[in-house]
């Protein structure tokens, strides 16, 4: 492990600060890929077809996949790639978490508290939510709330369902909610007869807090969330296939199973039927600077996740042939989603085509130290966008002024 430190180190010292990160890909057992991740088709059930299909690809991440029996340790937990060799960012965090984030996030966060991820799939997830920090707690968890951004340049086409149902009608009771439990065994629940479904819209984005139920559709979706994978699934049937009971209490201590009193309790039931709630969670993206100045400079950068402590996210383009020098006020993660080009000392491109365990050149990890610098983001091309998403942990000083109390 001190050799691997003493690689991480030296890399790090070599690279001013930015370091590159291997694809990692997760398998979801109840939900169809959607196909659109670059993954190469022969290798969407490369982890067999009983682990379901790859239709997550998680970005920076030091969170483990919560994915029942037979999952790996280190499913869901992202590599570094240090000359030529792989070292798992959670162990380099927990060792020498300083280098990378600073003391003072450490001292008071204690590591990366953040879980970013695409997830593509061919149809819509169930209807679901993510318990608080109240009820996660019981289970030796911590709650999730989560955002979403639909980046153009991976939603070239939509799928089979561009909707997501979000809350609960206003007037919904919670005797209503019930009924659908107990009907669980019957078929279809009929849970969605009391939600709305939104049509999705690439270029925006939603905030969703834990407590509210939500079924995103099958558009790309890149999402930051806390560092958590729990969750409740509230619909019992979703494209003609059965969600086990356990996918419901999953995060739910044992003695509470059946206790239907309890489930509906970790419901936020005046979010789910907030009647403005698409004016309190639909986002569009909002420039970081001055919009005439950044196109005069040769780029433009937006919040396309913001409204929340817990986390941010910009979209940066950088305009052909030009170069930039970005600053930032704490470290972040990034995946490049267009054109090619370097950032720092570093080459980045956007892969056509990923097998399986293949290394890439689109994802990075940038320190605290590296980003108040400044990182140079060059383009290569003549012709094309150099475009790519960072990912910001909780309590980034530039977002704290977009930040919203519904």
């Amino acid at each position: 492990m001190n050799n691997q430190i003493a690689l991480v180190r030296e890399t790090l010292r070599a690279n001013a600060g930015i370091l590159r990160l291997a694809p990692c890909w997760v398998p979801r057992s109840f939900l169809m890929p959607g196909g659109r991740l670059k993954l190469d088709t022969r290798d969407l059930y490369a982890l067999g077809a009983h682990r379901g299909g790859i239709d997550e690809r998680w970005f920076s991440s030091t969170t483990n996949a919560d994915n029942g029996p037979g999952t790996p340790p280190d499913e869901g937990l992202s590599y570094f790639d240090v000359d030529g060799k792989r070292v798992l960012m959670k162990h380099a965090i927990d060792e020498i978490g300083d280098e990378f984030l600073g003391a003072d996030v450490m001292r008071e966060r204690g590591g990366w508290n953040l879980l970013c991820k695409f997830f593509d799939n061919l149809g819509p997830i169930p209807h679901h939510m993510h318990q608080t920090d109240e009820y996660a707690k019981k289970v030796g968890r911590k709650g999730k709330p989560e955002a979403y951004y639909f980046p153009p340049q991976y939603n070239f086409k939509d799928n089979n369902f561009p909707y997501t149902f979000m809350g609960l009608e206003p007037g919904t009771t919670r005797n209503d909610v019930r009924r659908c439990l107990e009907r669980w065994n019957e078929g279809d629940n009929g849970i969605l007869y009391h939600s709305k479904a939104y049509r999705l819209k690439p270029g925006s984005g939603w905030q969703i807090d834990a407590g509210i139920l939500h079924a995103p559709g099958s558009l790309v979706t890149y999402e930051p969330q806390v560092n958590s994978d729990v969750f409740g699934m509230f619909q019992s049937m979703v494209e003609g296939r059965a969600v086990p009971w356990d996918l419901l209490v999953k995060d739910v201590p044992p003695e509470h199973h059946h206790d239907l009193d309890y489930i509906l309790s970790m419901l936020d039931w005046e979010a789910n039927v907030d009647p403005e709630f698409a004016s309190h969670r639909l986002f569009e993206p909002a420039p970081v600077r001055d919009e005439q100045q950044m196109q005069q400079d040769g780029c433009s950068e937006k919040w396309v996740v913001y409204s929340t402590r817990y986390y941010s996210a910009k979209e940066l383009t950088v305009f052909p042939g030009r170069s930039i020098t970005i600053h930032d006020a704490a470290a972040y993660g990034l995946i490049v989603v267009q054109g090619w080009g370097s950032v720092g000392k570093l080459d980045v491109e956007t892969p056509a085509l990923i097998r399986y365990g293949q290394m890439t050149r689109d994802e990075l990890f940038v320190t605290a130290d590296a980003a108040g610098r400044g990182v140079a983001v060059t383009n290569r091309s003549d012709k094309e966008n150099l475009v790519m998403l960072k990912h910001f942990g909780p309590g980034n000083p530039d977002a704290k002024a977009l930040e919203r109390k519904n």
